[in-house]
């Protein structure tokens, strides 16, 4: 090994002393012979070099780089960028249809639920309010011979109270309605989304309707029951009823504005990103933000 280091020592200066050879010319890496002597901790060749003037690294290359070339390669890295990118966005923008069918079918499934719900509830108004017809307090004249003048068979006693003429009224309406309800309801099969939303929203208004009749013919109802003498027991009921009820609709108002006010805001914000952001890339039906407050949005019907 030794006998082997002083051989290319010895090279290594014979070829020093050739006239017009360059010390520091560098290979392919880039490396100098100084440097490849220090790679293999050779101490007696560093030292040879090191007096013959070399460096570790080169002032200037042997070979310059080619612009052609480098224009070549600046190309390629460009064309695998915007190829990574459209692959990424398509990526996206598949993810993004995905989740808008789990939208819609999340959306089909509350209208369905919401069709259902007016159907039941519409049924049991017209039972309730078929029934109160014939269970009215007092009875009905079942005897002529003891029926007071003027009234006929069958004919209710309190049929003159305007009590209960208001409570007849409200409760045929109400009647109506949820039949009517219930006939579209069964009757008509609708199958594209936003019909659908739109029957839903028009039956549901007249459920709100019904059940709005249904309230007041109660509470005409009860100026019968509790007699002219105790009428402040129906004056409660009244006031208990239009309580409850005008808070239900006031909060309901009150959210779906609300939340149609949020809707419209983060919409402004939404289209005034995109109009400042404008990208050459692909694309995309939808934003993340646009994704997460889908999940989050109140229908109101």
């Amino acid at each position: 090994m030794l006998r082997l280091g002083r051989a290319i020592s010895l090279i290594v200066q014979t070829l020093l002393s050739v006239e017009g050879i360059d010390v520091n010319a560098v290979n392919r890496s880039g490396e100098t012979a100084l440097a490849i002597a220090e790679k293999m901790n050779n101490q007696e060749l560093i030292n040879i070099l090191r007096d013959a003037g070399g460096v570790v690294t080169a002032k200037e290359p042997v070979h310059p780089a080619n612009p052609a070339k480098q224009l070549k390669q600046t190309v390629s890295d460009i064309r695998h960028d915007v190829q990574s990118q459209i692959k990424q966005t398509r990526q996206t923008k598949m993810q993004v249809q995905k989740i808008k069918s789990r939208l819609e079918k999340l959306h089909i499934g509350g209208l369905n639920n919401a069709i259902n719900s007016n159907t039941v509830v519409a049924v049991l108004i017209a039972t309730v309010a078929f029934a109160a017809i014939f269970t009215v307090p007092g009875n009905f004249v079942e005897d002529m011979s003891q029926a007071p003048p003027g009234m006929s068979l069958g004919q209710a006693y309190v049929a003159s109270d305007p009590a209960f003429i208001m409570f007849l009224v409200f409760d045929s309406l109400a009647l109506f309605i949820s039949l009517a309800v219930v006939v579209v309801q069964t009757s008509l099969i609708v199958v594209e989304q936003k019909a659908k939303r739109r029957m839903v929203f028009v039956m549901n208004k007249l459920m709100w309707l019904a059940c709005l009749f249904i309230s007041a013919a109660f509470i005409a109802l009860t100026y019968v029951v509790v007699g002219r003498g105790d009428w402040w027991l129906a004056w409660c009921t009244m006031a208990i009823g239009a309580v409850i009820m005008l808070t239900t609709l006031g909060s309901m108002c009150y959210c779906i504005v609300a939340h149609r006010m949020e809707e419209k805001s983060m919409r402004k914000i939404r289209k005034a990103s995109a109009s400042q952001s404008r990208s050459w890339s692909m694309p995309v039906d939808s934003d993340p933000d646009l994704i997460n407050t889908e999940y989050k949005k109140m229908y109101a019907l």
